[in-house]
């Protein structure tokens, strides 16, 4: 597939011209697109009259390895799409087949979930809202050094930096370390202190808040056409949050005691998206330290005890969760055997990476690293 996208980049730079100058071919680039991606560029008079995105450079066609893994399997795939935020992708999958089983996971398994889960969320939308600097040519220290305390912590609680592997059908792997809870405690009021530096850097610094403004609007009607989520969709007025939308009675009980916020904007443009980001890393801060009181308070098993081999019915199931860039669709199909017949993700990377076509027509050359960098998308999130 990379040959062949190589050879369409060749194709398109090489084409005659019809309302461009010249055709731009941009990557495939790795460090500024958190992963391989490639962009050709219509311009006329500096501006982008057309625009078109090149993925499948990382496929691995892990929706089609997941036919041949066991459930337990499954979800060590799942968490490598979106390196990010890893937690979503093996929860997401983990929570679809409890839902095929009728299992019900024990409470103190649950409110750890949510614990680890908001902790991998802030630790993403940091890294989105804190790097976003870089496409101004300006230096991002604050939030890959508030990041780094949540990642530490993270990794003491599951062994894994990126890929963390954590959850299993039915709860967790292993139980949290002792003590745990008190540090987390401690990492997160210091990324709460860290945050008025990020934000000074980003959304509150006069020039980036300047180059952002405007830029790259998306309206109420593309949000949806193009199936935008997550902190895109929600800077244009709409989307649900999914951590609600799901019916997950942990998160009810939150919203209902006012910790689970969902921060929105009208406008859609690039400064809309990141003052969205910024919000909800503040309210996944606040729900993992609400996770981590509720789980000071509770005794028992972290984990159902499973049979030696899993088997979901036969039938089908669909489940969306929200993950840190957005909706995470998982609809498995069972044979009744012990691996999917078919599990297929719809992920919010894809869709966003589609938007940014739409968008970056009428924009200047140099609005482009901006704009891609406030659409909050992982490559390989597109690419599974």
């Amino acid at each position: 597939m990379a040959e062949d996208d190589d050879a369409e980049l060749v194709r398109l730079a090489t084409s005659p011209l019809a309302d461009a100058d010249a055709v731009i071919p941009l990557g495939p680039s790795h460090p500024s697109a958190h992963g391989a991606l490639g962009l050709s560029l219509w311009v006329r008079d500096q501006r982008i009259v057309r625009a078109r995105a090149h993925i499948g450079y990382l496929h691995r066609g892990a929706e089609k390895l997941f036919e041949s893994r066991d459930y337990r399997a499954v979800l060590a795939l799942a968490n490598r799409h979106d390196w990010l935020g890893s937690m979503a992708g093996e929860l997401g999958v983990a929570v679809t087949v409890e839902a095929m089983l009728g299992m019900e996971v024990p409470a103190r398994a649950r409110w750890a979930r949510v614990a680890l889960a908001e902790l991998s969320r802030a630790y993403s939308h940091l890294v989105f809202w804190g790097s976003f600097p870089l496409a101004l040519g300006r230096a991002a220290p604050a939030g890959f050094l508030a990041r780094e305390r949540l990642q530490a912590l993270m990794e003491e609680a599951t062994g894994g930096r990126v890929h963390l592997m954590v959850t299993q059908v039915g709860g967790l792997k292993a139980d949290l370390p002792d003590g745990w809870t008190d540090r987390a405690r401690a990492a997160v009021a210091d990324v709460r202190d860290a945050l008025p530096a990020v934000a000074a850097a980003t959304t509150a610094d006069p020039d980036v808040a300047a180059a952002a403004r405007g830029t790259a609007v998306v309206s109420a009607a593309q949000a949806l056409a193009f199936a935008a989520s997550g902190a895109v969709a929600r800077a244009s007025g709409v989307g649900p949050d999914w951590r609600l939308a799901s019916g997950d009675p942990t998160y009810a009980e939150l919203a209902d005691a006012g910790v689970l916020r969902v921060p929105r904007r009208d406008t859609g443009d690039a400064l809309a998206r990141l003052e969205v980001l910024a919000e909800q890393t503040t309210v996944a801060l606040d729900l993992a330290e609400a996770a981590l009181d509720r789980l000071d308070t509770l005794a028992g098993p972290i984990n159902v005890r499973l049979p030696k081999s899993l088997r979901a019915p036969e039938g089908h199931c669909y489940t969306a969760t929200e993950s840190p860039l957005g909706r995470y669709g998982v609809l498995l199909v069972s044979r009744g055997g012990p691996h999917p017949w078919r599990l297929k993700l719809a992920t919010p990377s894809f869709a966003h990476l589609q938007l940014a076509e739409a968008l970056l027509p009428g924009l200047r050359v140099d609005q482009v690293a901006p704009a891609l960098a406030s659409l909050f998308f992982v490559v390989g999130d597109a690419d599974r």
